[in-house]
C-alpha cells in the first residue's frame, strides 16, 4: 500500500464502509498535552495512541529518548486500538505527520502492509470542512497478527561506518545538527559523515509531503542515487521514520537507526562533529557539553 492517503480518498473510504481504524498520534517534543487535543477533537472513530508509553519503552541511555518496544508489547497495543486482520490503518497527527510516522513506520516493520499516513493530518481534514469529533472512543478488541523485522534497522556500530559506504541523513533541524543548540540530548552535534537532511523540508507550507518527483529531487541533491545505501536518524528515532517516508515515496529504500542521537550522544567513546560540513569542525566526543541550550532553533520543529 501507498505511504499516504489524502482527505478525499480516506472520505470516500470511511463512507463506502471499508474496514478502517483510524489512529491519531498527537504528540510533539515539549508538549505533553497530546491526550487532551485528542480529547478536544479528533477524526470520527478515531482511537488516540499515546507515543510515550505504547509506541516507546522507557529512555535509557544506551538505547535513546524513545527505544521501540518488544514486538510482543506492540501487538498487544494494536489490538487495543482495535485493529483486527485485514484492518486498513491510517495514522495521522497535526504536526505534518512528524509524529505519526512512527507508528506507520513500526506497523510497516510489524508486517502489516495496508498503514498509510493522512497527507496533511488533522489540518487537512480540518480545512476540507469535515466533520470532527471530541471525547474518547472505545474500540472493540482487536486480534492483529504482528512480527517484527520487515523494515532494515541499523544500530549504533553500522550507522558508525555508514557514510563510508553509503549515505547517512541527519532528519534533525539544521541548528541541532550543526551543534548550535541542543535542547534534550547531553552533546550537541551530528554523527561525524552525516549530511543534514531536516524533515520539514520534506513537507510544503501546509503539512503536505512534497510530490514524489520533488522529493527526489531534493534527495538527490543531498547525495541519495539508487544502489547507495541510505540510512536515517533523528534524534530518538521517532521523525526519522518520517524521513523513511519522504524518500520511499522519492522511489528509495532507507534504514532507520532507531535509538539516533539521542543513543549516539549518549555513548562518550562515539566522536560528536559540529558544524555545517559532514565531517564538522573537528570537535571530538569529548570536547562538546550539552543540552546546549534550550530552543529548537529556527527550523519550526524539532526532530525528535
Amino acid at each position: 500500500m501507498k505511504p499516504l492517503i489524502d482527505v478525499a480518498e480516506l472520505e470516500d473510504r470511511l463512507a463506502a464502509g471499508r474496514r478502517t481504524v483510524l489512529l491519531d498520534v498527537r504528540w510533539a517534543l515539549g508538549d505533553p498535552h497530546g491526550h487532551e487535543h485528542y480529547l478536544a477533537e479528533h477524526l470520527p472513530g478515531a482511537v488516540f495512541v499515546d507515543l510515550a508509553t505504547e509506541l516507546s519503552d522507557p529512555a535509557v541511555p544506551d538505547r535513546g529518548r524513545h527505544p521501540l518496544p518488544s514486538p510482543e508489547r506492540f501487538q498487544e497495543s494494536a489490538r487495543r486500538w482495535g485493529i483486527r486482520n485485514g484492518d486498513v490503518v491510517v495514522a495521522y497527527d497535526d504536526s505534518a505527520n512528524m509524529a505519526a510516522a512512527r507508528l506507520w513506520w513500526m506497523l510497516r516493520d510489524a508486517g502489516l502492509a495496508g498503514v498509510c499516513l493522512l497527507d496533511g493530518g488533522l489540518a487537512a481534514w480540518r480545512a476540507a470542512g469535515l466533520p470532527l469529533e471530541s471525547g474518547p472512543v472505545a474500540p472493540g478488541p482487536g486480534d492483529v497478527e504482528l512480527g517484527s523485522g520487515h523494515m532494515p534497522v541499523a544500530d549504533a556500530g553500522a550507522a558508525a561506518g555508514w557514510a563510508d559506504s553509503g549515505l547517512l541523513l541527519d532528519a534533525r533541524a539544521g541548528e541541532r545538527y550543526r551543534g548550535e543548540v541542543e535542547p534534550v540530548d547531553p552533546r550537541a552535534g551530528h554523527i561525524p559523515g552525516a549530511v543534514s537532511a531536516p524533515t520539514t523540508d520534506n513537507v510544503d507550507a501546509d503539512g503536505r509531503f512534497l510530490p514524489a518527483t520533488q522529493l527526489r529531487r531534493r534527495f538527490e541533491d543531498l547525495g541519495v542515487r539508487d544502489g547507495t545505501p541510505v540510512a536515517v536518524y533523528c534524534g530518538s528515532g521517532v521523525t526519522a521514520a518520517h524521513e523513511a517516508a519522504a524518500l520511499e515515496l522519492a522511489g528509495f529504500r532507507a534504514v532507520l537507526y532507531p535509538g539516533s542521537f539521542s543513543e549516539w550522544s549518549n555513548r562518550p567513546e562515539l566522536p560528536v562533529a559540529v558544524g555545517p560540513e559532514p565531517g564538522g569542525g573537528g570537535l571530538d566526543a569529548g570536547d562538546v557539553g550539552g543540552p546546549a541550550g534550550n530552543s529548537a532553533g529556527s527550523g519550526g520543529s524539532v526532530a525528535l
